[in-house]
């Protein structure tokens, strides 16, 4: 029991790199298993993840769970954690309970009044929000037979908002006569884009740098492309005031690591915005931590291993760009092929990897083998591959003789892709090496969940970290 126990725990940790992209239930089972078998674990890892982790459908997953949970701390948690989400998280929650756990306790109930009553309670607070998450704004009173008051009525349900309301000035933004006065309308407001640009009816440069103005650095992020297309980038006051947003996005609260890399990889920028988008990335991932142990990064590029490659690049331009300690990159098949960028960034690790194409037999000890030739001495190895090694040099037998001849042992992390096995990690299990296995099913999303499992000294200090979390306490109960 108390391995399986233990295997459950690595199994969540696991699921963190999965991105379910809206399907819940895709991990519901898991999430369920571990909170009825380790209920102390499963809630400190909840809050854990809320901190450190990029994946908002695990948290919402997480908050449901602990909404449902017969513990009052975790109902406690999960009351104060649902305050701060976005309307459309809290719906989903909602919804997440009522489809995959049967049921949405009183509890849930009352947190959620709480939370919609907070929001009428302050209408500039209740008004942005029924702007940008007016649907599920709806669906929260209706769905859980929550009365709204009156004005939160009139602005969601009667379709008529009181004056002076964000819903009755994007009315007034509809008829505005003029970009000026559209522009007026919106920097006054402090519309959010992706409301306002539906409403107006020309997008002069004048309109373009009020909606900029009103908008985060994860706002300009996300909406790029649609800035692109909209002429902004052509017109250069426009043009500066984007890149002075991305310039703060690289310190800025709530910017997505992968979101940002997406956008620099998938649009057509110019050199300057890609290289601001590279450098958000890079802050951004050093925020999560940074890695101070020596490290190698071993890649499979044996027959049909094109997926380890692209991922082995992903991981090498994340971790590069926080990594303390050295950091040697190699790729594989039979024979080592030293991989070296000039720099951290993405494009950077892409030209690195320009040559590397998949093909051959595997041999992933012949790396190591060259690692040990060359006296490249590392704390901490990560293998990318699928585990059907089947030439030598094997893996666990290069590693005896490594550990051996340098006086370390390095833990291993096997990021497992393709149709993988578990042959190497059973090797390493019968002579006593640490190993953690991670299977990668998901996106690329869901890589940055790695940098926190790497920047630890140990799995078993990670675990502990999380048994530390404190869960936050409601400071009422009215």
């Amino acid at each position: 029991m108390r391995q399986f126990e233990r295997d459950l725990r690595l199994d969540i940790l696991n699921s963190l790199l999965t991105t379910p992209h809206r399907k819940l239930e895709a991990v519901a089972q898991l999430h369920k298993d571990i909170s009825q078998l380790d209920p102390i674990f499963y809630g400190h890892l909840a809050v854990w993840y809320q901190r450190h982790g990029d994946v908002r459908d695990h948290k919402e997953v997480f908050v449901g769970n602990l909404l449902a949970s017969e513990l009052t701390d975790h109902r406690d948690a999960g009351f104060v954690m649902l305050q701060d989400f976005p309307p459309y998280e809290v719906a989903r929650v909602v919804d997440f309970m009522k489809q995959q756990l049967g049921k949405v306790p009183r509890s849930a109930r009352t947190a959620v009044k709480r939370y919609l009553s907070q929001r009428e309670a302050n209408t500039a607070f209740f008004d942005r929000a029924a702007l940008r998450a007016r649907k599920a704004m709806k669906h929260l009173y209706a769905t859980l037979h929550i009365k709204p008051g009156n004005r939160a009525d009139a602005v969601l349900f009667k379709d008529s908002p009181p004056e002076g309301s964000l819903a009755f000035v994007l009315k007034q933004l509809a008829k505005a006569p003029s970009p000026a006065d559209a522009a007026r309308i919106i920097v006054e407001n402090k519309l959010p884009y992706t409301i306002a640009v539906g409403a107006v009816k020309v997008l002069s440069p004048t309109v373009l740098v009020a909606l900029i103005n009103a908008m985060t650095p994860q706002e300009i992020i996300n909406n790029l492309k649609s800035l692109q297309a909209r002429g902004a980038m052509n017109h250069p006051e426009v043009k500066a005031l984007i890149d002075e947003k991305l310039k703060t996005a690289a310190k800025a609260d709530r910017v997505s690591v992968l979101k940002t890399r997406v956008a620099a990889e998938t649009l057509e920028l110019d050199a300057e915005t890609a290289r601001k988008l590279e450098n958000i990335t890079n802050e951004q991932a050093k925020s999560r931590g940074t890695i101070k142990k020596s490290t190698a990064l071993l890649v499979d590029k044996s027959g049909s291993m094109d997926s380890a490659i692209e991922i082995g690049k992903q991981i090498a331009a994340l971790i590069s760009g926080v990594s303390e300690a050295a950091l040697y990159v190699y790729a594989f098949d039979t024979l080592p092929y030293p991989v070296e960028a000039l720099g951290s960034n993405v494009t950077d690790w892409e030209r690195a990897f320009k040559s590397i194409k998949a093909g051959g037999s595997t041999s992933i000890g012949c790396a190591l083998e060259a690692m040990r030739r060359k006296q490249q001495v590392v704390e901490q190895i990560i293998l990318v591959t699928d585990e059907g090694e089947n030439a030598s040099p094997y893996f666990a037998p290069a590693l005896d003789q490594y550990s051996k001849q340098f006086n370390v042992q390095p833990n291993v992390v096997i990021v497992r892709v393709g149709a993988c096995s578990n042959q190497v990690e059973q090797q390493l299990q019968k002579q006593q090496v640490t190993v953690d296995t991670f299977t990668f099913s998901g996106d690329y999303y869901g890589l940055p969940n790695l940098i926190p499992l790497l920047t630890r000294p140990s799995r078993f200090e990670l675990l502990l970290e999380i048994l530390e979390t404190e869960l936050p306490k409601r400071t009422d109960k009215t």
